[in-house]
């Protein structure tokens, strides 16, 4: 764990050496006067911790120093409090250091003094300043993670309740912004200290037991170094390698997720393979795949198809003496931007004048972009979804990456992809198999989207898509106001929704979009004045504000569990015919409910019940499939 005070006992001088010596270009006169200027403006002031509240400031600079980043950050990182926390007003911060540090210092400070204390709807307009701010300049999220992570540092001197509000606030938000940004170590170090406050046994005993076996662990992974060393020498390779342990987070969480002991973790440490060249990481692959056995399904090409917030490096396991072990390989800018993310960009490039650099940030323009208006805590919680770290990553048939939530469908990747394409979806195929729309994508699968036309998004869509950049682009398609109740369904979503109802006439039914009835919900109807019959459920505030008098009682249909298709495939016979055919309908979802075979005229036929598929179009791909495997001489829908 990082000490609380790195910079403790540091003066002006030292503090000035350190910027010059992590950023030659630094002007060390601006960050002086800013120096002074904040220790002046805090003088007095004390943290609980019973430090100088000036010692924060000074910590939080110099996370920005090391991340090598410009004058006016570091500037900022000093003045960041300020506005908020002394008397300086706005105009004589801006007189003194310029637009670009006051820009910064501004879009960091908090619209008003929000204690830990305070409601949920300021935290989360807090949180929602400091976002937008940072669309117009990134360097505001970059002194926030830094302010938040010397504050999680120093979490130990606030009240129990206070530590847990923060930390799931922290785990909440800035650790999957942070992982957006492929600020991996601040990341991780943010993971640990979350759960030392949410977890604190579990923190302890993972401590605990990771210190018992560190002797044994170290020795094994020094004899590993070495003897990838000598293997690199020898293919006259120059390569820098180190351990790198799990932090304490991601071993609890593979802990929870695969529901395992923690003597099942195998991969607490891994070696991680520094080089020059792009060259010489996959010859170093060669290498290690060549000495020890691969795992095939743990390797991952992320140099050739970089993360979405830019990590690039080589991952493969091995099996050493029995034990699987990760091996990274990665060059030194592949290290740094692992490292520090968006900030070695910032580094490497001139970020304004980049138009990728716009792209790797897309994902926060888009999850704010429809939320001006929506109320800050809902706005909070929508963004705990769009910024949900356990991403899938989908693949366009061009062969482009699209990172999703967990659990996305055809759907959301529309949308993903572009507005239009998510406006006109008709279909979709997965691994080129037609699947239902509401179907959940996994990671690597290859997705292509069927447009039309005449195609528009349906109100039914808004009931599984995952993202909330689909659900702003549906509505807005759909014109339904966020907060609003929705209108009825038209006809061909009610044919689909409705036909379950007993009432004579189905025609006459509308559902109520106010509360979106579903099958099995206890309902009731409303008598309109055009005659139909409005669909509610019985709990839905509106039906009981309605006149009693005009309501009727409606029931649902019992599911039939009879219906089913009804294939005749003519066949040569062979060995693993069935086996083949067997395959294409799974493959395509469809489950078999009888199967029998017929002699006709010295024909042979397979005749198969199967239960029929939730879209249409799945029927004709799958005759297609088994009219395509060896022996089927013809398919028939009967």
């Amino acid at each position: 764990m990082s000490k609380e005070f790195v910079v403790e006992g540091w003066g002006r001088d030292e503090f000035l050496n350190a910027a010059v010596k992590y950023n030659p270009n630094v002007q060390t006169a601006l960050i002086g006067r800013a120096y002074d200027f904040a220790e002046n403006a805090h003088k007095g002031q004390k943290r609980l911790c019973r430090r100088d509240f000036f010692m924060h400031c000074k910590e939080v600079a110099y996370m920005l120093m090391k991340l090598r980043l410009d004058t006016a950050t570091i500037c900022a990182g000093l003045l960041h409090d300020v506005i908020e926390d002394t008397k300086t007003r706005p105009d004589e911060l801006k007189r003194i250091f310029g637009e670009e540090v006051f820009s910064l210092v501004n879009g960091v400070t908090k619209t008003a003094r929000i204690s830990l204390e305070s409601g949920d709807e300021e935290r989360a307009e807090n949180i929602r300043k400091v976002l937008l701010a940072t669309i117009k300049d990134i360097r505001v999220i970059l002194i926030k993670l830094a302010d938040r992570l010397h504050n999680m540092r120093t979490l130990k001197y606030q009240p129990p309740e206070n530590q847990a509000a923060v930390s799931q606030e922290t785990l909440d938000i800035f650790v999957p912004i942070s992982y957006k940004l492929g600020m991996y170590r601040i990341k991780s170090e943010l993971e640990d200290l979350c759960l030392r406050y949410l977890k604190p046994e579990v923190y302890q005993s993972l401590k605990q037991r990771i210190s018992k076996k560190r002797d044994e662990r170290d020795r094994e992974v020094r004899e590993l170094m070495g003897k990838v060393k000598r293997l690199l020498e020898e293919k006259g390779i120059n390569a820098t390698i180190t351990g790198r342990a799990k932090n304490f987070y991601s071993i609890y969480k593979k802990m929870t997720k695969k529901k395992i002991p923690f003597e099942q973790v195998n991969d607490l440490y891994a070696i991680r393979i520094i080089t020059e060249s792009q060259d010489d990481c996959y010859r170093i692959l060669g290498i290690i795949h060549s000495i020890w056995t691969p795992i095939s399904s743990r390797f991952d090409d992320y140099i050739a198809s970089p993360k979405q917030n830019m990590y690039q490096s080589l991952h493969t396991e091995v099996v050493i003496n029995g034990k699987p072990v990760e091996v990274q390989a990665r060059t030194w800018k592949m290290h740094y931007i692992a490292e520090e993310g968006i900030a070695a960009h910032w580094r490497y490039k001139d970020a304004e004048r980049d138009k990728k650099f716009d792209r790797k940030i897309a994902w926060l323009k888009q999850i704010l972009e429809w939320r001006m208006t929506a109320n800050a805590k809902d706005f909070l919680e929508n963004l705990k979804i769009d910024l949900f770290k356990d991403e899938i990553y989908a693949i366009t048939p061009k062969g482009d990456t699209i990172p999703l939530p967990e659990k996305s469908t055809p759907v959301d990747f529309a949308y993903a992809v572009h507005t239009d394409i998510g406006n006109h979806c008709k279909s979709a195929k997965v691994n080129h198999i037609i699947v239902p729309l509401d179907q959940e994508l996994n990671s690597g699968d290859i997705v292509e989207i069927i447009t039309a036309k005449n195609a528009t998004p349906s109100r039914n869509w808004l009931k599984f898509v995952r993202t909330n950049h689909a659900k702003s682009k549906i509505r807005g398609a759909l014109k339904i106001a966020v907060g609003e109740a929705q209108p009825a369904v038209d006809s061909k979503d009610e044919e689909q929704l409705i036909g379950l109802i007993d009432f004579p006439k189905v025609s006459l039914l509308k559902l109520a979009g106010c509360c979106s009835p579903q099958y099995e919900d206890s309902i009731t109807g409303y008598r309109m004045k055009d005659g139909k019959i409005a669909v509610h459920k019985v709990l839905c505030e509106n039906i009981k504000k309605l006149d009693p008098n005009r309501k009727i009682y409606l029931g649902w249909k019992k599911q039939s569990d009879d219906a089913t298709i009804k294939l005749r495939a003519e066949v040569i016979d062979r060995s693993g015919l069935f086996q083949d055919i067997l395959s294409v309908l799974t493959r395509n979802g469809l489950r078999i409910e009888a199967i029998n075979t017929k002699s006709i005229r010295d024909k042979l036929y397979l005749l198969l019940e199967i239960k029929p598929p939730s879209v249409p179009e799945i029927l004709d791909e799958t005759v297609s499939s088994i009219r395509k495997v060896s022996n089927v001489v013809d398919v028939r829908v009967e």
